[in-house]
């Protein structure tokens, strides 16, 4: 029998951190890029750490994220044709670009929204709740 060594809280609060920064790495296309050029995404150990990075999907753990999108990248990690994709700078410069215009779109959109919301809520009359039982009656 192998004897396993079970992890400090320390240790484990040390991991947790280390994983979600690398995680949220993955969002950077420059830096999947420069992964691949020196084969990192080649190699079966790493490739099988990026499916177990796959937990980082699970509500529990992606509240923690400031960069949601890198879950996506993440999911397009586990497939050999995209890492392959990735050795060309170019394919990287679109992935960043298309990144850039989801961006500014959602950036667009969530302020129209917000003025939306605001010009309606100033347009609804502001009117007293009932008092009482008067409502009842």
């Amino acid at each position: 029998l192998q004897a396993v060594a079970m992890e400090t809280d320390e240790q484990a609060r040390n991991r947790f951190q280390l994983e979600l920064e690398f995680v949220q790495c993955l969002a950077n296309p420059n830096y999947l890029n420069f992964l691949a050029q020196r084969g990192i995404l080649r190699d079966r150990s790493f490739i099988n750490y990026l499916k177990y990075l796959l937990y980082w999907k699970e509500p529990e753990y992606a509240k923690f994220l400031k960069y949601p999108h890198c879950l996506h990248m993440l999911e397009l990690l586990q497939y050999e044709h995209f890492r392959k994709e990735l050795v060309n700078a170019q394919c990287a410069k679109f992935i960043d670009e298309q990144q850039l215009l989801h961006w500014q779109h959602y950036s667009r959109k969530r302020m129209r929204l917000q003025q939306a919301l605001a010009e309606q809520t100033q347009a609804q009359p502001q009117t007293a709740p009932p008092h009482g039982n008067a409502a009842a009656k």
